[in-house]
């Protein structure tokens, strides 16, 4: 996405002008209003807790459960995330800041109800300020375990006052975004007769499939996991497949690219291969680095920013604070159509890549809500 991240996260001992408290308190990629540091030696809860903005009101954002390289790596993530939440909530109309919580360790080891429940209590140690639901690694199950020690956690199970998993709305929200990239690239809010190509078939990715094959398009698919390929395979045996993301970025014709699995789709080695005319997918934080959302659009590819486009999870989730109601939150998802349309006419207007259009947007909207 267009947000800017943070690389610096040499330790104190390199010096007073580097660090986490240097991106902090004085470089451009700070300005968060809080980091905790959570830790509780009984259950071995490590944790980072990064509140980006309050400005929209209390901060949403999921936790994420990840072997980190070091602590410092493991703050960084942090950081970014609740940054990119702040541009996510902003644009997708909510009123919420942005935060995002970080548990280190491998889920597959560590992952204790007893830790659960610790984390929950650091949740409520923040008295509303961090709203919390899934991430990476964690799922609705561990939800249901946190809000038993909080009230301020969502993503939890319909069994528990929740709606359960997110990843409808989230399809739901890209295929808005991909509707206006058609409409601003071709004219026509459809995807009737062009070829689609999908890097990742899973949770969100086969909903998508779905949408496109009803709208008219021409679906082809890719997946390191052959089990999601042949269960997409099975239900719609019209759609292709290859090999891996690098034959489908070289597909002939393809018109749009979804990457919808790991972030970093868009680099250098990709975007100059990529045959698309247009990327818009559900992957978090597809451009690799700073810089090459101005490659795509040297080269003509019009991008649909990610954290704009797949934040119909983020629109449930906040729709639990208020009793879930499913068609209410797919109307506000449907509204990804007319801002995604807004960013690109923001971009054309001031000349520069949509990415950058979002974050303009973003912080007009958070910087309004602060003098208000």
């Amino acid at each position: 996405m267009g947000v800017t991240t943070v690389t610096d996260v040499r330790p104190a001992s390199a010096g007073t002008d580097g660090g986490v408290l240097h991106t902090l308190f004085r470089s451009e990629q700070g300005g968060h209003e809080q980091v905790v540091l959570c830790q509780d030696r009984a259950s071995g809860l490590k944790a980072v807790i990064a509140i980006h903005s309050t400005a929209l009101g209390p901060a949403l954002g999921g936790t994420r459960f990840h072997a980190y390289a070091s602590e410092e790596e493991a703050v960084l993530d942090a950081l970014n995330l609740s940054r990119g939440m702040s541009y996510k909530n902003a644009l997708a109309g909510l009123d919420h800041g942005g935060g995002k919580a970080v548990i280190i360790g491998d889920p597959d080891l560590i992952k204790t109800e007893e830790l659960l429940l610790a984390y929950g209590r650091f949740v409520a140690s923040l008295g509303g300020r961090y709203v919390t639901a899934c991430d990476v690694g964690t799922y609705v199950a561990d939800m249901d375990v946190v809000a038993r020690t909080n009230k301020w956690t969502t993503g939890r199970s319909p069994d528990n006052g929740g709606a359960g998993d997110s990843s409808v709305l989230t399809a739901y929200g890209v295929f808005q975004g991909m509707r206006a990239s058609a409409q601003h690239a071709w004219g026509d809010p459809t995807l009737r007769g062009r070829k689609v190509g999908i890097a990742g078939v899973g949770k969100v990715g086969h909903l998508l499939v779905e949408h496109l094959l009803q709208d008219g398009a021409e679906v082809v698919i890719t997946d390191v996991r052959a089990e999601s390929v042949d269960r997409v395979r099975a239900k719609f045996p019209q759609v292709t497949a290859v090999a891996d993301t690098e034959a489908l970025i070289r597909t002939e014709g393809l018109d749009v690219y979804a990457p919808c699995a790991l972030g970093g789709a868009l680099s250098d080695e990709s975007v100059p291969v990529l045959t698309a005319k247009v990327v818009c997918g559900a992957a978090n934080n597809q451009l690799a680095h700073p810089g090459i959302e101005k490659d795509l659009s040297d080269r003509g590819i019009l991008y649909a920013p990610d954290y704009v486009v797949n934040a119909g999870g983020v629109i449930q989730v906040a729709d639990e604070l208020h009793g879930f109601d499913f068609d209410r939150c797919k109307t506000k998802a449907a509204k990804i159509f007319d801002t995604t349309l807004a960013i690109f006419a923001r971009a054309k207007a001031d000349g520069i890549p949509p990415a950058a259009a979002a974050d303009r947007l973003a912080e007009q909207r958070m910087a309004e809500a602060r003098h208000t």
